[in-house]
């Protein structure tokens, strides 16, 4: 793991996205759609340089290849995300998981696992998690 660059807090962010959207193996266009939205359109992404994204994916690929590379993940992820962007973090990675309008078992395991590891208040995510699916919603 030594040569795995320090992420930006954008970075972090980014790569929760992607590791929900990719948990299930199966990253559906709706969902790197609503990544490239998020990156285009969120004050949180205003300054930041969006070729980077290719390179925070490879990182989180790679890292799911390794066996406590989930661990590796989360560990980077809260090294460079500041504690006040915890629930952003949350509310982007529910965001693209609900964005396709269906959501794997292993989706809704990871999303857990990000609220567990970003310390989220259970009454917080249940609110973020409510937001995310009303947005999302089809006629």
């Amino acid at each position: 793991m030594n040569d795995t660059p320090a992420l930006s807090a954008q970075d972090a962010l980014i790569a929760v996205m992607i590791a929900c959207s990719a948990s299930d193996q199966d990253m559906r266009t709706a969902e790197l759609v609503a990544i490239t939205r998020m990156v285009n359109h969120m004050p949180v992404f205003a300054t930041y340089d969006a070729d980077r994204i290719r390179r925070v994916a490879r990182m989180v690929f790679d890292l799911f290849e390794e066996e406590d590379g989930l661990d590796a993940l989360f560990g980077l992820i809260r090294e460079a995300l500041p504690e006040r962007l915890n629930e952003t973090a949350y509310a982007l990675a529910c965001d693209v998981v609900t964005s396709d309008g269906r959501h794997s078992q292993t989706e809704l395991r990871m999303l857990q696992e990000v609220c567990e590891e970003l310390k989220i208040d259970r009454l917080h995510a249940a609110a973020i998690e409510w937001g995310a699916r009303v947005r999302h919603m089809g006629v």
